[in-house]
C-alpha cells in the first residue's frame, strides 16, 4: 500500500510538471517589426533603398501554430516612403501564409502576397529568434518578395526585418 501511495504520489508530481512545462496547441502569438527593402531588382530596373529614398514597412501579425511544426500567419503590412520633402503610405500589404519550424529558433514563413498597389506575388521569409524570454522574444528576418502585376515587370527584393513576438 505504501508503494502505490508514494507510485501515486510521484505520478502526480510528474504529470502536475508537465502540464506546466508543455504548450497547449493550438497557440496563437502577436508580433510587430520593422521591414527595410535593401534592394529591388526587375528587367527594367535595380532600385535600392538608402539612396533616393527610404522606404520602411511596419508588419503586424498573428500566427496561428497547428503543433510545433507547422501553423498559419496572417500579416498585414503598411508601407511608407519618404522622398525629399513628402512622405506618404504608399501601399498595405496583406500577407496570409504558412509556417514552418526548422529548428534551433528558425522558422520559415510562405505567404501569399496581395498589395493594395495592385501588385501580388510570393514573399518566403527565414526567421530567426536572437533573445527569447518569458513573456517576448526579438527575431530577425530576411524576406525575399516576388511580385508580379500591375503592368510592371516581375521584381524580386531582398529585405532585412527586425521586431518582437509576444
Amino acid at each position: 500500500m505504501k508503494s502505490f501511495i508514494c507510485f501515486y504520489a510521484i505520478a502526480l508530481f510528474t504529470l502536475g510538471f508537465n502540464a506546466f512545462s508543455q504548450t497547449t496547441y493550438p497557440k496563437i502569438t502577436g508580433y510587430f517589426g520593422i521591414l527595410h527593402p535593401i534592394a529591388t531588382f526587375s528587367s527594367e530596373q535595380t532600385t535600392v533603398n538608402f539612396r533616393d529614398y527610404y522606404a520602411v514597412g511596419f508588419p503586424t501579425g498573428i500566427n496561428i501554430w497547428k503543433n510545433q511544426k507547422i501553423g498559419f500567419s496572417f500579416e498585414i503590412v503598411p508601407n511608407i516612403r519618404v522622398q525629399g520633402n513628402s512622405d506618404k503610405v504608399t501601399n498595405l500589404l496583406f500577407h496570409p501564409g504558412v509556417l514552418v519550424a526548422l529548428g534551433k529558433g528558425y522558422t520559415f514563413a510562405g505567404r501569399a502576397a496581395f498589395e493594395s498597389s495592385g501588385r501580388y506575388g510570393l514573399t518566403p521569409v527565414i526567421n530567426k529568434t536572437v533573445i527569447k524570454s518569458d513573456n517576448c522574444s526579438y527575431f530577425v528576418a530576411v524576406p525575399l518578395p516576388i511580385r508580379f502585376g500591375n503592368d510592371h515587370p516581375a521584381s524580386f527584393t531582398v529585405g532585412f526585418q527586425f521586431g518582437i513576438a509576444f
